[in-house]
């Protein structure tokens, strides 16, 4: 019976310590989703086992947003009321090499820069086109370590 339980709380131990990666789309996948219905894309979260976040609607657009298993990254989809060329997947990453992963793989596929700003709550990003594809990147602010987001549109 000690062996048992010394087994299990060896076991316990060596499970707790394993990082659980989060989940990771290809940027085919993020495109795809902006082809699904905003039902359809809940439905799609829940398969994946993400759980609700949050919601905003309001007459212009509406976002819903999704953690992943363990809450290492945020998905969201924007869906406008007027402009349906700004409908977007905004992919939250758990960190900077996340970032420099799809940055990598963006300019693989052939996208080209193309402008730089600063979205609406300053943080900095970097617009990348290939024929109509639109690719935004978006850093943490100066200073800071977080969010790095990759949002695909339409």
């Amino acid at each position: 019976m000690r062996k048992i339980v010394g087994i299990l709380v060896l076991l316990f131990f060596i499970l707790s310590t394993i990082h659980i990666p989060a989940q990771t789309f290809s940027l085919g996948q993020l495109k795809s989703f902006n082809a699904l219905s905003m039902a359809d894309f809940k439905k799609e979260m829940k398969k994946l086992n993400y759980t609700f976040y949050d919601k905003v609607e309001s007459s212009e657009y509406s976002l819903y947003q999704y953690d992943s298993p363990g809450y290492q990254s945020k998905i969201g989809k924007f869906e406008f009321t007027t402009t349906k060329s700004e409908d977007c997947i905004e992919y939250e990453l758990p960190g900077k090499k996340e970032y420099e992963q799809y940055l990598k793989l963006i300019l693989k596929e052939g996208y080209k820069e193309a402008e730089k700003g600063k979205i609406i709550t300053k943080e900095p990003y970097v617009d990348y086109y290939k024929n109509k594809d639109h690719i935004r990147m978006v850093l943490p602010k100066k200073g800071e370590t977080a969010p790095y987001i990759i949002m695909v549109f339409r």
